[in-house]
């Protein structure tokens, strides 16, 4: 019997603090027989998470009472939809997909100069910061407003991560500068071109009204949306319900995922959430006979 996933799950090439190694020997430890590695607009950790498990897979001895972690190929990409930030999720992509990587380039290339800005906004202010400092600090590809707040709490400008989003760099704080965006549907459109599912994140976060939220999903269905992430570490067993019933209404694939973080969520732990989270594997299963379904065949290593 497969032992249960998780089908969001970030690592330190995004804004999570372990490396994707080192969530593969999590997931293990945890007994996880999958996840995926879902980064944000980037697949950068994807290589070494296939080798962490190719190695874990090998280690195991025949009689071994758990199976091999299997690494599914993930991503997940931040959009605008009636100025809200909607975050869709691709599930199974081809990370090798060079449309696909043409697009990233292009991501990291905005996010880039959006961070010099934020940085000087920041120093204008009095904080000891520049960009070189920054990307010093955390040396990542991917650097979000994760890696700012950080930085201002490490440095006591802050006495936590979520002061420094209230007073600095929250959505509505004086030094936050928006980034590019793109559409959803033009997320949707991505994924797809990389062979994956879409599949919307976490649709309780957005904190639309009912009514709002069954719009956007009949919208993104009718754009190619595969999917709603309807188990969720926050989600109430009838909020769970809710989704899938709205998931069922439109033909949508359920998902879930804790969206793990490491330290950087404390408390939130890789498969369980806060606790009560359960993803079975066949959720991964039904997914994956959605994409047979659409002729897609991708198979990630492990």
């Amino acid at each position: 019997m497969m032992g249960p996933i998780d089908l969001h799950v970030h690592s330190c090439c995004s804004d999570g603090s372990l490396t994707p190694g080192e969530l593969v020997e999590l997931a293990a430890a945890k007994g996880l027989s999958a996840f995926a590695l879902t980064d944000h607009d980037t697949v950068e950790g994807l290589t070494e998470a296939f080798e962490a498990a190719r190695r874990h897979g090998e280690a195991l001895t025949p009689d071994a009472c758990v199976s091999p972690v299997r690494v599914i190929p993930g991503i997940e990409l931040s959009t605008a939809w009636k100025g809200r930030d909607i975050h869709i999720l691709g599930l199974l992509i081809d990370p090798h997909s060079p449309i696909f990587h043409r697009y990233l380039q292009d991501f990291v290339n905005s996010r880039r100069e959006r961070n010099r800005k934020m940085c000087l906004s920041l120093a204008s202010a009095g904080i000891d910061i520049t960009y070189e400092k920054l990307t010093a600090e955390f040396p990542v590809r991917i650097l979000t407003r994760s890696h700012f707040a950080r930085y201002l709490y490490h440095h006591g400008y802050t006495g936590s991560y979520r002061e420094a989003f209230d007073r600095y760099i929250g959505d509505h704080s004086p030094h936050y500068i928006p980034r590019e965006r793109i559409t959803p549907q033009k997320a949707i459109e991505l994924i797809h071109q990389a062979d994956g599912l879409a599949i919307l994140a976490h649709p309780l976060h957005y904190r639309f009204s009912s009514r709002d939220l069954e719009a956007l999903v009949e919208v993104l269905k009718e754009q190619g949306l595969d999917g709603l992430e309807a188990v969720y570490c926050t989600h109430s067993p009838s909020e769970e319900q809710y989704l899938r019933s709205l998931a069922a209404r439109n033909e949508l694939a359920v998902s879930g995922g804790s969206d793990f973080h490491g330290s950087v969520k404390p408390g939130l732990e890789l498969g369980s959430g806060y606790g009560r989270l359960y993803i079975p594997a066949s959720i991964l299963e039904e997914l994956e006979e959605r994409m047979h379904r659409k002729g897609h065949s991708y198979e990630a290593p492990i």
